[in-house]
């Protein structure tokens, strides 16, 4: 321990009622716990790190908290796990506030990203650990150890020291010991950041189908765009510890509340303009050197307003004939530029073309059929639906 703080490399996790060398049930029901952020705070010095935040989390419902570094989603983490105090707010689970509560008493599993799993014990009694703790009798120790290894597909990895295993099964293990009491709120601090890829990819899909499996509450940190658009049934965008937008992955990555969102969620195009006309959820922004496009708004703004156009380069096509949609398609917003850029990125092509006098857009094309490359100096037309366009703050 550190300043009153777990160190990273120490496995102090919420599960471990030894700390105090308490005994307490194990929660016999599967199924997760409702936990809701109300106005929590922390501050460090002057500068709030976590400013008044609040999230209701639904049981059995895995949440996300997504950010950059320094947004504030692992203080949040912390102070819902109780390692760290918040200075304002209340945190309710199930109704009830726990903020008081020490983390050894909130029944929480948690699994960090560097595993915190004891070196000198086997994958066994690592498992074993928290059951230990609360005085788990010897054949149902066994039983639960034997049905957690069988969950992290670890069965017959019992005898196993840490430094016998990748870093993928060490991850299993800490998830094995962070489920093996059956915990209703399993906390993870950006588990899977120090695998590879592939593994990475491997491990998101394990850990939704466990959390599914047992119906568990998951707040999960992550900085990783991808991984929790395919993991969470909601999430926070987190920026300068306040939550800029949270929902369904879908609705958050198709309809960004603000620039910051739909730049860190995803890639995104944003053109900058003045709205020349609005009305009925629809506006026409016009750019610098004349175009006008289209979007979609909900905006409550005057003509000439400085304004944003956002527009994802999934949704955008291109082509070289001058095809990308018909002429005077009024659901199409369309556009001629020139090709600065292409670069074959496997699964998709990704093309940089310049509107007009500077502005310029990215488009990817999927790698489909017969691909023709466009080349650098290459005239080409763009369009994209009205649809898939939205109008946001400058």
């Amino acid at each position: 321990m550190v300043g009153g703080q777990p160190h990273q490399g120490e496995p102090v996790l919420v599960e471990l009622g030894a700390l105090t060398g308490e005994t307490r049930p194990l929660a016999t029901e599967r199924g997760g716990s409702a936990v809701e952020l109300r106005g929590l705070t922390k501050t460090y010095g002057a500068e709030p790190v976590v400013d008044a935040i609040d999230a209701a989390i639904r049981p059995g419902e895995f949440f996300s908290l997504l950010g950059p570094s320094g947004s504030g989603k692992t203080t949040t983490l912390m102070m819902i796990a109780g390692f760290v105090t918040a200075d304002a707010g209340a945190l309710l689970v199930d109704g009830r506030d726990v903020a008081a509560v020490p983390p050894q008493r909130r029944g929480f599993g948690m699994v960090f990203q560097n595993y915190a799993i004891f070196p000198h014990m086997n994958v066994f009694e690592n498992i074993a650990f928290p059951l230990r703790a609360r005085g788990v009798r010897r054949q149902e120790l066994g039983e639960r150890v034997a049905w957690a290894l069988d969950l992290v597909r670890l069965a017959g990895y019992g005898e196993r020291l840490p430094r016998q295993l990748s870093g993928g099964q060490q991850q299993r293990v800490a998830i094995a010991r962070a489920i093996v009491f059956h915990p209703k709120v399993v906390l993870m601090d950006e588990p899977l950041g120090a695998l590879d890829k592939n593994l990475r990819y491997e491990m998101q899909v394990e850990i939704k189908e466990i959390q599914q499996r047992l119906n568990m509450t998951v707040i999960y940190v992550t900085h990783d765009q991808e991984e929790a658009m395919n993991l969470s049934d909601r999430i926070a965008i987190l920026n300068r510890g306040r939550i800029e937008q949270q929902g369904e992955p879908r609705a958050v990555y198709e309809r960004p509340i603000n620039r910051f969102v739909g730049q860190f969620l995803g890639e995104a195009n944003l053109l900058e303009g003045r709205i020349e006309s609005i009305g009925d959820g629809e506006a026409t922004l016009r750019m610098g050197d004349g175009a006008t496009f289209r979007a979609r708004t909900q905006l409550r703004t005057a003509p000439q307003a400085p304004a944003t156009l956002f527009v994802r380069p999934e949704k955008l096509s291109i082509a070289t004939d001058g095809s990308a949609s018909p002429a005077g398609d009024p659901a199409t917003n369309r556009a001629t530029g020139r090709v600065r850029r292409a670069a074959f990125l496997g699964s998709r092509l990704r093309c940089a073309v310049q509107l007009g006098e500077g502005t310029v857009v990215a488009i990817d094309v999927p790698n489909a059929g017969a691909l023709r490359v466009p080349v650098a100096g290459e005239t080409v037309s763009l369009a994209w639906p009205v649809a898939d366009s939205l109008i946001l703050p400058a």
